[in-house]
């Protein structure tokens, strides 16, 4: 198998009640859907002045599965619209995916 995948995990972590604005975001760069989990943040003190950011604020994460071609765009348009100099605060990274079961009927090996 290759080691290129074919599929990307597009992971956005923002402040609390801007997900759906994320979202918005992602769908304008092409993104069909996601998935918005409830999280709270935890850090030291040198990590909250370091990235300016109240620690133990409530967290939205946005994830997405995204074809690999699509990845780019979606995250900066994510990072434009909602990244840390907004007031979302936003953070985006991605995670490789080896294999997907349950978007489409049966398995795809990728």
């Amino acid at each position: 198998m290759s080691m290129d995948k074919e599929y990307a995990l597009i992971i956005a972590i923002v402040n609390h009640g801007y997900s759906a604005d994320a979202m918005d975001a992602a769908r304008k760069a092409g993104a069909t859907g996601g998935t918005i989990i409830h999280g709270h943040g935890v850090s030291g003190k040198e990590a909250a002045k370091f990235f300016g950011i109240t620690i133990n604020e409530d967290k939205e994460i946005l994830m997405i599965v995204a074809r690999k071609e699509m990845k780019q765009k979606i995250m900066m348009n994510i990072s434009s619209e909602m990244g840390m100099n907004s007031p979302a605060k936003g953070i985006v990274f991605t995670l490789p995916i080896d294999d997907v079961y349950g978007l489409f009927s049966g398995h795809i090996d990728l």
